[in-house]
This record gives structure tokens, sequence and C-alpha cells, in this order.
């Protein structure tokens, strides 16, 4: 499936023991020592696509590379240590995505307790309930697929958006919409993955109506590449308000079919549920909030590990709620229908089929069943966009 293929060309994994070791990603060259201890080993590496670099150990074969199986996490380019015996798996992996990070086991924000009360005393989710959105279509560009300037609107924003000619392959469609004509009224995102350049096309307000492209906020991203933390740059939004990349925060009816969504999940709530003036990690913008007291921009909720996921009607609501229990949600733009998940009309898998509860399967869950985990530093909004090279 190639939604989970963009996160996964983005890390790199390899397994070493002091006496064997795997081909290490491209552009790394590592050295092996062994110790004194059978089970002592340093580790050296050159420079591959550029740290933090993080080691993971376990005592037989591969782990899951989650926080309580770390020894560490370095920017230098060695590492020693003399692990029991019998731990001698070890791996290193460089920079990841942030919606493939493990946040399990990530402690909570100082103000969690505050900020979830006080969202469901404002009435919780938006609608009063957790609601999933299947309106985002998803569309894979070949090099057969020409491609298109556009006419900015209104909606286009510089230095935040790139103007460039973006990938338009026959017989798809925007956000809400059954073609390329914006009819709705809605956001009418354009989301386009380039698979020969493995660049990732999204548009907010696109509108393609009698052979004329008229487009809001393109943002262009390079699915090889591990962004900074401020991604393409402070203050800079992007096809959505918080400024991160859509579609790998969305999830798929083929996702739900293999049982597993292995990364964050793009949520939203009402522009008075979240706290105005700033945001957090990882994103690096936010629309027009106005409420206090209130998850901010950026805010990552994680489900509480005990929840019951055996009440929930159906496997395909369990395989959601344990990715939001691994992966937790990123709150990344306002609206009143919480999660949003990719339309299956271009996925193998149906909705119907794998989550036949729609858009209700998880209503269940209340916002007091949620932990915002530790979003660092609130940034004063400014809107002064700075973009990265």
């Amino acid at each position: 499936m190639r939604l989970a293929a963009c996160a996964s060309l983005l890390w790199s994994l390899f397994l070493i023991t002091p006496s064997l070791a795997a081909d290490p990603p491209d552009g790394i060259t590592l050295t092996i020592v062994p110790g004194a201890d059978p089970a002592a080993v340093s580790l050296s590496w050159t420079a591959g696509p550029g740290g933090p670099y993080t080691i993971y150990r376990s005592a037989a074969g591969p782990p899951n590379i989650t926080p309580v199986h770390a020894l560490g996490t370095t920017d230098a380019l060695s590492w020693s240590d003399a692990p029991p015996a019998g731990g001698i798996f070890f791996y290193m992996v460089g920079p990841v995505p942030f919606w493939t990070q493990d946040v399990s086991a990530a402690p909570p924000d100082p103000q969690s307790g505050a900020i979830i009360a006080n969202l469901a005393a404002a009435g919780g989710f938006g609608n009063g309930r957790f609601q999933i959105d299947f309106s985002m279509n998803v569309l894979t560009a070949d090099a057969s697929a020409p491609f298109q300037s556009f006419h900015p609107t209104g909606d286009f924003f510089t230095p935040d958006c790139d103007l460039a000619p973006v990938p338009v392959p026959s017989g798809g469609a925007l956000e809400g919409e059954s073609g390329y004509g914006c009819a709705g009224g809605g956001d009418c995102h354009l989301l386009v993955l380039h698979q020969p350049t493995d660049a990732l096309y999204e548009m907010w307000r696109a509108d393609i109506t009698g052979g004329v492209f008229n487009g809001g906020c393109l943002a262009i991203w390079d699915m090889s590449r591990i962004y900074p933390p401020s991604g393409r740059g402070e203050q800079c939004t992007s096809a959505d308000a918080a400024g991160p990349p859509i579609v790998p925060l969305l999830f798929t009816a083929d996702e739900l079919q293999a049982g597993a969504i292995n990364h964050a999940v793009r949520f939203i709530l009402p522009n008075p549920r979240m706290q105005a003036g700033v945001y957090v990690r990882p994103v690096t913008h936010a629309g027009a909030p106005s409420g206090q007291g209130m998850p901010p921009y950026g805010a990552r909720l994680r489900l509480r590990g005990d929840y019951p996921l055996a009440s929930l009607p159906g496997e395909g609501a369990r395989v959601i709620a344990r990715a939001l229990q691994r992966y937790g949600m990123i709150l990344a733009d306002g609206g009143n229908i919480a999660l949003t998940a990719a339309n299956d009309r271009f996925t193998a898998a149906k909705w119907s089929a794998v989550l036949p509860g729609g858009s209700t399967s998880l209503a269940a869950i209340r916002v007091t069943d949620f932990v915002m985990i530790d979003g660092g530093n609130r940034i004063p909004l400014t809107y002064d966009c700075v973009r990265n090279p």
C-alpha cells in the first residue's frame, strides 16, 4: 500500500551483533568493535541521513522500536555499551518522521490534566462525539500524469506556499468532490503522490473547472527527506493549517484490512476548543484558534493504554484505537469531525467492509480517555513564515 510506504521510506533500521552486521542504510559506513565481554560492543559510523541517531537493544531478535528498548540518542557518530548477557542485538535508527514515532510510553504534558478537563467541559470533540471524516481523496500519479500550472488565489500565501506545476492524474477527485471542480464550497484539498519523484503535492482549495486551474496554498513534500523539527519553515502553513503534510496522517481502508495503522492520525477541533496564540511541535503554524486552557495546535493526544478495546464494535475500530494508543493523533486544523481518513474510492478495501459502523464506530471514546503527551515549549504564533532550504 502506497500510503504506508510514504512513512517507511523515511527511516532505516539494521541489526548488528559483535560478530555479524547487516548492510547498513545507504550513506552509512559502520564499524563494530567487540569488547572484552562478548556482549559488549562499540559502534562508530559515518554520517548518513543526519542525526540524531537512536540506539536500541533487545535480548533476542528485532524489538519493537519503542522507548522501552532505547539505550539513548546521540548526535555523535559513535556509541559504546556493555549489555547483560544475551543482550547483543543492537539497532541504530536515524531520524524518523514524527508520524511514525511510537509515543505509547511518552510522558504526559505538564498541563495535560487541565487541558483534557477544559476540553471535556467545553463539549469535547466537535459535534460532541468522536467521528470519522472519509472525504479526503489520495491520488497517485505515474510518469504519464500531466503537470498543470495553476493561478494562485487569495488562499495562496507567500512565502508559505509553493508555486509550481502540479501532477494531475486523469480520473482523480478533490476532497469531498466527484472530480476536480470545487463545487461544494469545502476545503477541496488536492492530494497527489507523484511516484516517479516520490514528491507529495498537497493543495488547499484547488479548483479545475473548464480547463482553468485555480489553487490556494500548495505544499510540495520530498518524501525521501527527513525534515527538521521546523518542517518546511517556522511559522509556515501548508495545505493544512498547522503546517504538516496531510497524507501520512490519513488512515485508509487498506490499512484496516491489513490489521495495522503504523502512524499517527490527523485530528481537528473547533477553533474555540484550541489554545489561542501558540502551537507546539511537531507543527509549525496555527489557523485561527481562540480558546483558553485548550489543546494547542500540534497537540498529540494518546488514547489511554487500558482502554477496553473489546468494547468497540468490531476489529476495524480496534485497529484505529490501537494506533491511537501507540502513535496518537495530532491536532492539525479546525473543524467539527475529529478524525480524518482517506476515502475508499482509490483503495482496494472498502470502508463498508472493514468498518461497518462507519463514521460513528469510535463514538464510545471520550475526550477524557486521552492524555496529551509532552508538547514541549509553546511557540508564540506570529504568522511570520521563514522557509527552510
